[in-house]
């Protein structure tokens, strides 16, 4: 069983993008800059947020936090939305979520340049990934297919299984697995809550990719041998053994399944660093373009 490491492979991706930086700064051109709006103080996304910050510094980009307070109005948000679209400065910007339920998250996407959108949300960018034009591929599912790639995992012809059907994740990435790319070509099957019979269909999967958000949900007496598990899922789960009172788990029971993988993703450690690298690399793209 190898562990499909996303922090060894998100910083070996960061010493990559450095290198590149150095290029672009050394020739005089445009440093890639990145901009966070981040509205209210949820602790999940200040830590989030906080991250991206740092990791823009640690690969020698540009970056600048907005923040704005919990009962900023929707129509305040769109204005800082579009001073961010005409901002020649800022390459890519994101609008971190969740947002304060009194804002529309769709109509705040819908208003962000597609030009700049780094996460890969705007209807342009799907619209685009999904005809295989070049485009901005959701962090997440970017990450996934790096790492697929970086691990020679056989993909071309194999039976997938995402199970989960969200626009951020699921549905990406059962197109970029069908679509002809080095870590795509592949069979894909699309499973959700209102699938029957699940565990009949992951059984038959060469490669099962679990982002539904129920800890622990895949268990080894669902997978077959040799399975490649990616587990997109990370929840807090209450453990009164670990000293702050809970544990991380992901949507994989990984006791039980990694005991028949032949590739597996750990939580934490996996996925997740993987996106903060790849919202780097969406941004040293959309610099490129004017460069």
């Amino acid at each position: 069983m190898i562990l499909l490491d996303g922090k060894k492979t998100s910083s070996d991706i960061k010493i990559e993008i450095a290198e590149e930086v150095k290029k672009i700064k050394a020739q005089g051109k445009k440093t890639p800059h990145l901009a966070a709006v981040l509205v209210g103080t949820d602790g999940a996304s200040m830590t989030y947020v906080g991250a991206k910050v740092k990791a823009c510094e640690l690969v020698g980009f540009e970056s600048t936090l907005i923040e704005l307070p919990e009962d900023t109005t929707e129509e305040k948000l769109l204005n800082e939305i579009e001073i961010l679209n005409i901002d020649n400065e800022i390459d890519g910007f994101i609008v971190q979520l969740p947002l304060p339920k009194h804002i529309d998250e769709q109509k705040v996407l819908m208003a962000i340049n597609p030009d700049k959108d780094v996460d890969g949300f705007h209807p342009t960018n799907v619209g685009r990934m999904t005809l295989d034009l070049p485009s901005f591929i959701p962090a997440t599912p970017f990450g996934i297919m790096e790492l697929l790639e970086r691990y020679k995992v056989e993909t071309s012809g194999a039976n997938v299984v995402v199970i989960g059907r969200s626009h951020i994740v699921g549905r990406p990435m059962s197109i970029l697995m069908s679509q002809k790319r080095p870590a795509g070509d592949a069979t894909v099957t699309v499973a959700h809550s209102r699938t029957k019979n699940l565990p009949e269909i992951t059984k038959k999967a060469d490669i099962i990719i679990a982002a539904l958000g129920i800890p622990e949900f895949l268990t080894g007496d669902m997978v077959k041998d040799q399975v490649t598990v990616i587990d997109v899922g990370i929840t807090r789960v209450d453990d009164v053994s670990k000293k702050r009172g809970y544990r991380l788990a992901g949507d994989v029971h990984f006791e039980s399944v990694s005991k028949k993988a032949s590739f597996i993703t750990p939580v934490p450690g996996g996925v997740g660093p993987m996106t903060i690298a790849m919202l780097l690399k969406n941004t040293l793209l959309a610099c490129s373009y004017k460069n």
